[in-house]
């Protein structure tokens, strides 16, 4: 079957997934678009064949929308997934599930009362190849149990808008949630460090900071955050087991010999970074909605644990102590974390 998905919200990440559903997987369409500003809703709807509606609940409750996609602000997603889950629609939901735990709790609850999973939050780092080897290598028992980890996230730089507190809602959450789906593991408790920061920055902003977490088994992640490296977009990760170690693949490049030098370029944005972790993660929710399947990827609860654990990192920023997550129980719903 076709799935016809409904669009909410048409800024630049929503037009680059209707560029996606449309060019890069098969079985899908875009039927439908909405945005509070009309005129970018046309402008993403029109090329692909879609209606624009004036609203998320009439999109959602729309006969001609049989999935929703939900890249609209982030304080509205609760109220959009919601709904999709009243009418019992699959929903993607990009990240933050919801900007608060409770919101996010509200989702958990309203989804485990259907009994069914039906919501799917956008951390593609788990469609990542890399990061799907490095899975498959811990999870295989090669390198023994996971002892430490050692996490790097650093883009070139960020505009003025950005605040230390965006250092883990927006950039450490995808490491939140990667760490939890690698390790099979719940992160416990979180501590930030502030080493001298960059002069790279505006004033306002402390850059770089190490985030410290500690997991229910006992490992402990190190995780460098620094948005104004200046040279690149890199993201590391290793982990450090009982009888080996496995670490995260740079992306593929050719090295260029000249002038007495050999070079490598180095990425300077995620859109490159992670477009083909993009391309997978909707070619398998598509795939797995058209064949009436619960879905598997990153779920309501991953969404909820990811609020919190970001949430009590930027407590533990303000207050430079240690700050417990104190999760909520997870519901049978959910399973494990793999």
């Amino acid at each position: 079957m076709t799935v016809r998905v409904g669009v909410i919200g048409a800024g630049w990440i929503g037009k680059e997934h209707i560029r996606r559903l449309t060019e890069a997987v098969t079985g899908a369409r875009v039927t439908a678009v909405t945005d509070i500003d009309v005129a970018r809703a046309e402008e993403a709807a029109v090329p692909v064949g879609a209606r624009v509606l004036p609203d998320g609940a009439s999109l959602i409750a729309a006969e001609d929308v049989d999935a929703v996609l939900v890249t609209s602000w982030g304080p509205t997603h609760a109220e959009h997934v919601l709904n999709a889950l009243a009418a019992g629609k699959p929903v993607f939901c990009e990240k933050p599930l919801a900007t608060t735990a409770e919101d996010c709790l509200k989702i958990v609850e309203a989804e485990t009362a259907l009994g069914r999973r039906l919501v799917q939050v956008g951390f593609m780092r788990r469609y990542d190849t890399g990061y799907r080897q490095m899975k498959q290598v811990i999870d295989s028992g090669r390198i023994g149990e996971p002892l430490i980890v050692h996490c790097a996230h650093r883009n070139p730089s960020v505009p003025e808008s950005y605040t230390s507190g965006m250092a883990a809602l927006d950039t450490a959450v995808h490491e939140v949630d990667v760490l939890r789906w690698l390790l099979d593991d719940e992160i416990v408790s979180t501590q930030v460090v502030t080493p001298r920061s960059t002069s790279k920055r505006f004033a306002h902003l402390k850059d770089p900071q190490i985030m410290l977490f500690e997991t229910a088994k006992g490992v402990r992640v190190d995780l460098e955050v620094f948005v104004n490296c200046q040279y690149g977009y890199d993201i590391q990760c290793e982990t450090v087991g009982e009888e080996g170690l496995v670490r995260l693949p740079d992306p593929a490049a050719v090295g260029v010999r000249t002038a007495g030098q050999n070079r490598t370029e180095v990425l300077t944005d995620w859109v490159g970074r992670f477009a083909d972790a993009f391309d997978t993660e909707f070619r398998e929710w598509i795939a797995g909605v058209a064949a009436g399947a619960e879905s598997t990827g990153p779920s309501a609860w991953d969404g909820y644990a990811a609020t919190v654990i970001t949430s009590a990192t930027v407590e533990a920023l303000g207050s430079g102590r240690v700050v417990a997550t104190d999760l909520k129980p997870r519901p049978a719903l959910y399973g494990g974390l793999a």
